[in-house]
């Protein structure tokens, strides 16, 4: 909300204004649901940002609960409406298996928060006791190679790049012989940053994942997109493109630091097999955690609009 007041409307929870539908009302729930609440909730749901597709799901699960006699209360209700927002969710993601040494490429568009969420990575895994090298891909932004330099040292992490204008792929595979040389339990490859509509620096971004396949059988073992979270709709317009070009295997998302609106995370996810691996909540090293679907759940229906 870009507006500096908000009415007590729109400053209410998901939840509380789920429950100023009639049909949270205990009596109008025994007696049975009617089209008008169904309509209200799907209103109330297309405003969190859910998306149709979630926004349908959600609403025939809680018509088919209601009229099975399965919920009756309003804690039956908010227990059903977090159940299913956690399907759509998926189950926590398993940690992948390490490689020898393990290669993370990180992608995404321009101003997502990438170049941080690099460093949460290096310093999730020098927590663990692995032993981390960055390698600085973005070869084209100014500063680029400078910042990544600068959150390995904050990290703890080793550090390997090139001339400004090198060739991204070049960067990788030499990244993946430093690291080994160095005996490094993981690699993170930092990539430039380009909007999902550029078909060449799409087609770049898969030439590095050929190159890193063909130094080492299965590199990179995984390739995370960062996401901004606040976008809405827009993020999977941004994950079916990458999807098509590289080999997604978890989504980052950023800025979820109240101010973004979950709804759009479970459209998403609705519509995308890319589970959600990470989220950060603010600038500071240690503010990545990894996702917890139940959690988020509950908080999707307790953030304010």
């Amino acid at each position: 909300m870009s507006r500096l007041f908000r009415t007590s409307e729109e400053q209410k929870s998901l939840w509380q204004r789920m429950v100023d539908l009639a049909f949270t009302d205990v009596g109008v729930l025994v007696r049975g649901i009617d089209q008008d609440a169904l309509q209200e909730l799907e209103e109330v749901l297309l405003g969190a940002d859910f998306g149709a597709p979630a926004t349908l799901r959600i609403v025939d699960h809680m018509e088919r609960l209601v009229r099975g006699g399965q919920v009756k209360t309003q804690a039956d209700l908010r227990a059903a409406v977090t159940g299913e927002i956690g399907r759509i969710l998926g189950a926590t993601p398993e940690e992948p298996e390490l490689g020898t040494p393990h290669v993370i490429l990180v992608v995404g568009v321009n101003g997502v928060g990438k170049t941080t969420t690099i460093g949460k990575l290096a310093a999730v895994h020098r927590r663990a006791g692995r032993s981390v090298v960055l390698a600085a891909g973005d070869t084209f932004r100014a500063g680029a190679i400078e910042q990544i330099r600068v959150w390995a040292d904050r990290a703890g992490a080793g550090f390997t790049g090139a001339e400004p204008g090198a060739d991204p792929a070049s960067v990788a595979f030499d990244a993946l012989d430093a690291a080994e040389a160095r005996g490094a339990d993981v690699v993170i490859v930092d990539t430039a940053g380009r909007l999902h509509t550029q078909g060449d620096l799409m087609a770049e971004l898969a030439k590095v994942v050929r190159v890193l396949g063909k130094r080492r059988e299965g590199a990179p073992d995984e390739v995370l997109m960062v996401l901004d979270a606040t976008v809405g709709q827009n993020a999977l317009a941004q994950v079916r493109t990458f999807a098509a070009a590289v080999p997604l295997t978890g989504l980052v998302l950023t800025k979820l630091d109240g101010s973004a609106r979950g709804g759009a995370v479970v459209a998403l996810r609705q519509e995308s097999d890319v589970p959600v691996r990470w989220v950060g909540t603010g600038e500071a090293l240690d503010d990545l955690s990894p996702f917890d679907p139940e959690a988020f759940a509950r908080q999707v229906l307790a953030a304010e609009g």
